[in-house]
């Protein structure tokens, strides 16, 4: 039996696998962030990425589809500053993002304080974080990203439990309710295709790989644009940033986060559905009209 060859780990400086923070990890992040989703405890949708902010842009929206709330997540390649944590604060109050996730290499320990201090003096939903990001490799090995939480809400795991049991609990009424919606809604706009079971549903935009999804939440039903699955975000922010003044005054929609809008209204009163259809085929079709002039423009 030949005897098992033992090799070291040793990290990588952040800048050989990632050159530029806003050209390279941001987008690199973004496109992975069920690697940071599996760190955290909680799901992660992508919803857009450098985002305005008066004069800031935030560096990753992301939605939790449990209970369809914002998270900010702030990235660096360097160690931790008061910048960033400025700004953070700015992002949230501007994106109404209810969980914040700050992503560096090291953290200085005024910085975790104020971490651990807004986790002690704010109420759930809110929930910040800190987030150290290493890469290693074996030898010649390829990179591996590695992501440790250094600071996070008191007691986050059981409250994650404790939500995941309640979810699992619930799956089987959340179910019916979702299908039951969705049917009525392809029944009443029947060129939407068959119903399904799930939280969200996605259309085309014309003359793009963009995608627009309705979704049905808690509180009423939306909409939002998003890159096309296993698509770069980059391909989105080519694509819409030159025209986000025009589509939001267009669709009234709320641009500094992914060009969203919603309707809020009771889902599980069954006299609200047929508002709730007509809502997301309107703003379906306006959306879609939307895109095919700029894309027509463009040619």
């Amino acid at each position: 039996m030949t005897d098992p060859v033992f090799a070291t780990l040793a990290d990588v400086p952040l800048r050989d696998a990632w050159a530029h923070e806003a050209h390279r990890f941001t987008p690199w992040l973004a496109a992975n962030l069920d690697r940071l989703a599996v760190t955290i405890g909680i799901p992660l949708e992508l919803a857009g990425t450098e985002m305005r902010v008066g004069t800031f842009s935030a560096d990753i929206l992301a939605r939790n589809p449990t209970d369809d709330s914002i998270v900010l997540i702030e990235n660096q390649l360097e160690g931790s500053d008061h910048t960033h944590l400025g700004q953070i604060m700015t992002y949230l109050a501007g994106l109404e993002a209810h969980t914040m996730i700050w992503v560096a290499p090291s953290f200085r320990d005024e910085h975790l304080s104020a971490i651990r201090w807004l986790n002690e003096h704010t109420v759930d939903p809110f929930a910040f974080f800190a987030v150290r990001v290493r890469v290693v490799r074996i030898a010649e090995s390829p990179y591996a990203p590695l992501f440790e939480v250094v600071e996070r809400p008191n007691n986050w795991d059981r409250q994650v439990s404790d939500k995941k049991r309640a979810v699992e609990g619930d799956r089987s009424e959340i179910g019916q309710h979702r299908l039951a919606f969705w049917t009525h809604f392809c029944e009443r706009h029947p060129d939407y295709g068959k119903a399904g079971a799930a939280s969200s549903r996605w259309a085309p935009l014309p003359g793009t790989d963009i995608l627009l999804v309705q979704y049905l939440s808690r509180n009423g039903v939306g909409v939002f644009v998003r890159p096309p699955r296993g698509g770069s975000p980059d391909e989105l922010e080519l694509f819409v940033r030159p025209h986000l003044d025009q589509l939001a005054g267009e669709l009234g929609a709320k641009w500094a986060i992914d060009l969203g809008s919603r309707l809020n209204v009771d889902p599980y009163s069954q006299t609200n559905w047929d508002q709730m259809s007509d809502w997301l085929d309107n703003r379906t079709k306006a959306y879609q009209a939307a895109f095919e002039r700029i894309n027509t423009a463009r040619s």
